[in-house]
């Protein structure tokens, strides 16, 4: 598939690395030619230096024989006229990033008067997974299949943990309550485990199951994980307005400190529910006058790394709730997963995955549509949600008699109400939602789990 990026940011290199690798051909747009020039360093991909809401710099990245074009600029509405142009100067399907709370009640009607495919808002869905996490609170990361009756749940192992030593066919076979290990992570390594696999202390592990099942494992091996009542927000920015929003009913107490007296006005005139305190957010001794050691979480959403990543250390060193941190940058990925920060946010990521799960269903052939797509570990290992249809050549036979690749997992099936652990005398039919797991990271179709 041929696409154009405008927008070379930390989003639009995200998604040119993860389209390209994937295989698509990519150009990408931006006015400065050193951030043009840093992506095209990185990925092999076409750069183009210029406006990309102009008629001469598309015609140069050649939008009349794009088959998609993603505008994910800082400027929500420059984005709205980048798509705008993109659809009347070629036939390509358009994408936009828009990020301003104020549009997030109009984005039907952008997406239905533009034409666009999709209107993609990374702080939105940031928020969403902080919700999750806030919600359960035992898991480092929560992502929803099947319309929310299957989630995928990664959690680490403490010492103390019964699983520890434990292999994970005797886990099934103690501990069975409709729970599936898919992944484990140790140190720099990413196992998809079979039975004889061996947990170990601080591995970190991704299961797949129904909320319930979930919660019943949980409490079988004496996972931490209270239900969490108050939450101390630092920092005041988009995803703070959204969870705000998210969390409105669900009777979480949100304190919020933000050092931009406006935006304090803003958020307590917006929600009344939250108390928001005006002040830095370096301020140690503000931030434990206004309860951070018994806050029963504390989420770090300032415009800065560092300071989020200091903000959890802090937070950590003060009390015991639930930390969770948002980060722009991964490349240090593997030493800041090395400071037990419990939950790292990263809406890049996010938004690549929303894209990359378009790009893959337009190009399915055998039979499936992807509905969900998630990196379950950076770069090594992904789940997808696929439908399956009727001439795919997965169903109707036992899933061991299935000739399936290497590094390989169907990790759960869901037809109607029904969830399904898979075992192998299980036969997958036309219509099941199916997520796979696996180390292939192209998958396009299901069937391409086969040999």
């Amino acid at each position: 598939m041929k696409i154009i990026i405008v927008g070379c940011g930390r989003v639009g290199q995200t998604l040119a690395e993860r389209l390209n690798d994937d295989g698509n051909e990519v150009t990408v747009i931006d006015i400065s030619e050193e951030k043009v020039k840093e992506v095209t360093d990185v990925c092999d991909v076409l750069g183009v230096v210029g406006n990309g809401a102009t008629h001469t710099t598309l015609q140069d990245a050649g939008v009349d024989t794009a088959d998609l074009f993603i505008a994910v600029t800082n400027s929500d509405e420059l984005n709205l006229l980048c798509c705008m142009i993109a659809k009347k100067e070629g036939r390509c399907q358009t994408v936009a990033r828009i990020k301003n709370p104020e549009y997030s009640k109009e984005t039907a009607y952008l997406q239905d008067e533009l034409g666009l495919v999709m209107v993609i808002n990374p702080e939105y869905a940031a928020a969403e997974e902080i919700a999750r996490v806030l919600r359960f609170p035992s898991a480092m990361k929560i992502e929803p299949f099947a319309n929310g009756k299957v989630e995928l749940i990664k959690f680490k192992l403490p010492k103390e943990c019964s699983l520890v030593g434990m292999s994970v066919k005797d886990m099934a076979m103690k501990l069975y309550g409709g729970v599936l290990v898919c992944a484990i992570e140790r140190g720099d390594e990413a196992h998809i485990p079979n039975g004889d696999f061996v947990f170990e202390e601080r591995d970190v592990v991704s299961i797949v199951a129904t909320a319930k099942n979930a919660n019943e494992f949980f409490k079988k091996i004496q996972y931490k994980g209270n239900s969490i009542k108050n939450v101390m927000v630092i920092g005041g920015g988009a995803i703070t307005h959204y969870l705000c929003g998210i969390l409105e009913s669900s009777g979480i107490a949100l304190k919020i400190v933000e050092k931009d007296l406006k935006t304090c006005e803003e958020l307590a005139s917006r929600w009344q529910k939250a108390s928001v305190i005006h002040g830095s957010l370096q301020d140690r001794e503000l931030l434990i006058e206004e309860g951070l050691a018994d806050a029963g979480a504390v989420v770090a959403l300032s415009n800065f790394d560092e300071e989020n990543i200091l903000l959890s250390l802090f937070a950590k060193e003060t009390g015991s709730g639930k930390l969770i941190t948002k980060i722009k940058r991964t490349d240090y990925g593997n030493v800041i997963s090395k400071l037990d920060l419990d939950t790292m946010i990263c809406p890049k990521n996010i938004t690549s995955d929303m894209i990359l799960r378009y790009v893959r269903a337009t190009q399915n052939t055998h039979g499936s549509n992807i509905e969900t797509l998630y990196n379950i570990i950076e770069g090594q290992v992904e789940a997808t949600e696929f439908i399956v249809k009727e001439n795919s050549p997965i169903i109707g036979v036992p899933l061991w008699q299935l000739p399936f690749k290497n590094n390989v997992l169907i990790a759960s099936i869901s037809r109607g109400k029904q969830v399904i652990v898979p075992k192998g005398s299980d036969v997958i039919q036309a219509g099941d939602a199916v997520v796979v797991v696996s180390k292939h990271m192209a998958l396009r179709d299901v069937a391409d789990v086969l040999k």
